[in-house]
């Protein structure tokens, strides 16, 4: 279903017979906020948005400042396949405007929109194509695998390809094309792919596919998990983010001369990336959890370097089809997929457009495995890391002008506050390993 107007979403309301309309939007974390208007609400909605009240929603205003408005995007608009009920359930994401009718600085949304927008005044389309991998465990209040597979296996040892199954065909119904799907490395892990899209049109897959994967897990009997490392010893679960430019229909980071058929605009693009990884960390990877999947060993970059075949960096130039102009991207292999995806992908937009603009010099690839090398190699190459946990990062992150300026004051300002205070709270709570290791000895 491809809306594209308000009037194409009255008929197919009309004509389904639509039952209740959920209104989308997202707080500044990322998670998914929703009310529900009846068919008779949506010409107002349509129009004049819907008001309410935004002072208990994280990050967005305080007590004496919460009316807001949610103003539906119509060409989001789809009948959610896990509500098929004898009259069906839609949605759309919303814009979250003020009284007076501006767009609400807190809305992570537009935030993103206007990062896009500075984007195209430069000629520039986005694309993105995101890869996010998640556990399925079993319904309880640990985490518990449902299988023993690993990377490509099939049944039997890969437990849950009928629940990917489930879940592409109703990622499909909500105008969400799907590349692969695979199990993972880890027992019980999993990855999707979705063929890439514009940036905007991305950032709203990224927060359907989330909740497609966690509503068809809980039908079948099963909870699916983004958390970044729910269990020790194992992968933990990234979000490979695959992006480029494109000018005039024609992709910007394409250049059939260079030997890595990369442009100026490219290497400009991974230079931005690279210099500025260490304080775009904390949007990218936002949960103190995210740190116990930036280690070695696992898979997942921990140094800021890039190369062409080599997945120990954090940038990848992927290299399946060489010499293909659509095929032609740069890869982020940081980001986890608990992020939020509007500020991820903002942020990820703002590094790679100041190296284009301030032409960054690329430094050399490394083809190394660069978990191997020694603290004195690393340095000799100027291979830094990324923070080593959620206090480094927000320290990182609260000193960028970069960060700052792309997400806008009042978000960097409410996302730099509440993650200090997560990071308060689990510096002073005391773990199973803290009483396992020290009871019996102290």
């Amino acid at each position: 279903m491809n809306c594209q107007s308000i009037e194409e979403v009255y008929e197919v309301v009309k004509d389904q017979e639509v039952s209740f309309i959920q209104l989308w939007f997202a707080d500044v974390l990322g998670m998914i906020k929703s009310f529900s208007i009846r068919p008779s609400e949506l010409e107002e909605a349509m129009t004049e948005g819907m008001g309410f009240d935004g002072s208990s929603i994280m990050g967005f205003a305080r007590i004496e400042e919460s009316d807001m408005v949610a103003k539906p995007d119509p060409s989001t608009f789809q009948i959610l396949p896990w509500r098929q009920e004898k009259k069906p359930v839609a949605r759309m994401f919303c814009d979250i405007l003020q009284p007076d009718g501006s767009p609400f600085p807190g809305d992570p949304r537009y935030a993103f929109k206007r990062m896009l927008a500075r984007a195209a005044e430069k000629g520039y389309t986005y694309y993105i194509g995101p890869e996010l991998e998640y556990f399925y465990f079993a319904r309880n209040d640990r985490p518990e695998v449902l299988d023993q597979g690993g990377y490509f296996d099939t049944a039997p040892l890969d437990y849950a390809a009928d629940l990917r199954r489930q879940t592409i065909f109703a990622m499909e119904q909500i105008g969400i094309r799907v590349e692969y799907s695979h199990h993972e490395v880890a027992h019980s892990q999993h990855e999707i792919d979705m063929r890439f899209d514009e940036g905007l049109r991305m950032a709203d897959k990224v927060m359907s596919f989330r909740l497609t994967v966690k509503e068809i897990a809980w039908q079948n009997n099963v909870y699916a998990t983004f958390m970044p490392k729910p269990i020790f010893g194992i992968n933990g679960s990234g979000m490979h983010t695959h992006q480029s430019l494109f000018k005039e229909g024609r992709n910007a980071f394409y250049d059939p001369k260079d030997p890595f058929h990369l442009s100026e605009i490219a290497k400009g693009y991974i230079a931005g990336i690279l210099k500025h990884a260490r304080e775009i960390t904390s949007i990218c990877n936002q949960w103190v959890n995210s740190y116990k999947r930036l280690v070695p060993g696992y898979e997942a970059p921990v140094y800021i370097a890039w190369a062409r075949r080599n997945r120990s960096t954090m940038v990848r130039v992927p290299m399946y089809k060489p010499g293909k102009e659509m095929a032609t991207r740069i890869e982020y292999r940081a980001p986890d997929p608990a992020c939020n995806p509007y500020l991820a992908f903002a942020v990820m937009l703002a590094a790679g457009l100041k190296g284009v603009e301030n032409k960054y010099p690329l430094p050399e690839p490394v083809e190394e495995d660069v978990y191997h090398l020694s603290d004195a190699e690393r340095d000799r190459l100027g291979i830094q890391s990324l923070p080593g946990n959620l206090f480094e990062a927000i320290d990182e992150t609260a000193k960028s002008e970069l960060v700052r300026d792309a997400l806008g004051e009042h978000i960097f300002n409410k996302f730099i506050e509440n993650k200090r205070i997560e990071w308060d709270n689990y510096r002073i709570h005391v773990t199973d390993y803290e009483v396992d290791r020290y009871l019996p000895i102290l």
